[in-house]
C-alpha cells in the first residue's frame, strides 16, 4: 500500500475532524455546525469559499498555479434520525441524531485532501472544486447545490462510500452502475367491509392486498433477466379493525430498486398492470401513488479508468470489484450532468464481519485507519488532474 506521504502525516488530524463530527451529528439541511467548520477551514486553507449553497451546502475552489481542466470531488455531510446505542468515546449528543452511514468520514477526508492541496498549489493545474454537500439522505441535496452553479465548469465529478460491507483497505470500483435506483410507492386498496362470518357481498381489502404483494413479485423474478439487479419491497401494510371483521381498506407502502433506466421504467409499468388486473379480478378499487428517487449512479468509462490508476499505485492488489448493494445514492445527479466515478472505501471494522456492522444501524463504526486511503485518493486526483 502506498499512502501519500503527506496524508499520512495528517492521519490523526483526519481522525479527530470525522470524531468530532460524528459527536455533533446533524440532519438534512440542518447541517450547520459542520458546514461552519467546513467553510472556516477552507478559508484558513486560503480557499475560495461559497456559503449555503444548495441551502446548507459549502462549495471551495482551489485554483492551481498551472493551466487545466477544472474537476470535483464531493462529500456529503448529512447524518440520519437514529439513536446511537455505542459506547464509543465519541458516540452522538444529540438525541435521536447519529453518524450511522460514514458522511462524517467523508467530510473529514475531503476537507483534509483540501487542506494538504492548499500547500501544492504550485503542483496542481486547472482547478479543483471541493462540494460538501448537505441532504443525500432522502432530500437530494446534490439537485441543490446543482441548482445554485456547484457545477459551473465542471469537467469531471469524483465521489466515495465508507463501504462496511468490504475488507478495510480495499478500495471497490468498475464502471457502469454502481448505485440503484431508489422510488417508492404506496398503493390504497378501498373494498366493501363486513363481517368476518359472513364473506359474501364483501370485497376483503386484506385478501386483495396478500394476492397483489405475492404478485408484485413477479416483477422480479419472471419480468427482469436474471442476470439484472432489480428488487421490489412491501415495508409497510396497514389496515383492519379486528380480528373478526373484513377489512374494507388497506394501504401498502414500499420500494422498488434498479441498476439501470430502463428496469426502472418497466418496474412502474407492471406496478401498473398488475394493480390493473387485480383490481379487475377482485372488483376492488387501487390507486398507486408512485414517487421517483434518486436515479442510478452509472460510473463513467473513462474517469473510472483514471481513478483505477490512482487506486491500483495506492491499494495494489485490494483494488477489487465493489460490493454492490441496491442502496440508492444522490451522486447520481452529478454523474448525469458530467462525467463522473463513484468508488467504495473498505472499512469495515477488525474482528468483524461485513453484516455485524452495516450502514445505517445504531451501532455504525468504521475502520478508521482507512480513511488516509480515500484522502490519498482525492489528493492524487488532484496532483494528477491535466
Amino acid at each position: 500500500m502506498k499512502i501519500n506521504p503527506q496524508v499520512k502525516k495528517f492521519k490523526n488530524k483526519i481522525i479527530k475532524i470525522r470524531r468530532d463530527i460524528h459527536k455533533h451529528p446533524e440532519l438534512s439541511f440542518q447541517e450547520f455546525r459542520t458546514a461552519k467548520l467546513v467553510s472556516d477551514s477552507l478559508k484558513k486553507f486560503g480557499l475560495e469559499v461559497y456559503e449555503k449553497i444548495g441551502k446548507t451546502g459549502v462549495l471551495g475552489i482551489l485554483r492551481g498555479a498551472r493551466p487545466g481542466k477544472t474537476i470535483a470531488f464531493r462529500a456529503d455531510m448529512d447524518a440520519l434520525p437514529i439513536q446511537e446505542t455505542s459506547d464509543l468515546s465519541y458516540k452522538s449528543v444529540n438525541d435521536g441524531v447519529m453518524h450511522a452511514c460514514g458522511h462524517d468520514a467523508h467530510t473529514a477526508m475531503l476537507l483534509v485532501a483540501a487542506e494538504i492541496l492548499s500547500k501544492n498549489i504550485e503542483h496542481i493545474s486547472g482547478q479543483i472544486k471541493f462540494i460538501f454537500q448537505p441532504a443525500e439522505e432522502g432530500f437530494g441535496g446534490a439537485k441543490f447545490m446543482i441548482d445554485d452553479g456547484a457545477l459551473e465548469g465542471v469537467e469531471e465529478i469524483y465521489g466515495l462510500h465508507v463501504w462496511n460491507y468490504q475488507e478495510s483497505g480495499t478500495i471497490g470500483l468498475k464502471s457502469g452502475p454502481v448505485m440503484a435506483a431508489s422510488d417508492k410507492f404506496k398503493i390504497i386498496i378501498n373494498g366493501i367491509g363486513g363481517h368476518g362470518a359472513a364473506p359474501q357481498g364483501t370485497v376483503d381489502c386484506v385478501v386483495v392486498s396478500s394476492y397483489l404483494i405475492q404478485s408484485l413479485q413477479t416483477i422480479v423474478s419472471r419480468n427482469t433477466n436474471p442476470i439484472d439487479s432489480t428488487a421490489i419491497t412491501i415495508g409497510q401494510i396497514n389496515g383492519g379493525y379486528n380480528f373478526n371483521i373484513i377489512a374494507d381498506k388497506v394501504i401498502l407502502k414500499g420500494t422498488a430498486r434498479a441498476y439501470t433506466e430502463e428496469n426502472r421504467l418497466m418496474i412502474k409499468k407492471r406496478l401498473v398492470e398488475i394493480i390493473n388486473g387485480t383490481e379487475s379480478m377482485f372488483n376492488a378499487n387501487i390507486e398507486l401513488i408512485y414517487e421517483d428517487g434518486y436515479p442510478p449512479v452509472i460510473n463513467n468509462i473513462v474517469t473510472t479508468k483514471k481513478l483505477s490508476r490512482i487506486a491500483n499505485k495506492i491499494v495494489g492488489n485490494k483494488l477489487i470489484s465493489p460490493y454492490l448493494s441496491m442502496g440508492g445514492e444522490d451522486f447520481s445527479y452529478f454523474a448525469q450532468k458530467v462525467p463522473g466515478c463513484f468508488f467504495f472505501l473498505g472499512t469495515m471494522p477488525a474482528g468483524k464481519d461485513k453484516m455485524s456492522t452495516p450502514h445505517h444501524c445504531s451501532h455504525f463504526d468504521i475502520d478508521e485507519d482507512s480513511m488516509v486511503i480515500g484522502t490519498s485518493v482525492f489528493v492524487e486526483l488532484a496532483l494528477q488532474n491535466k
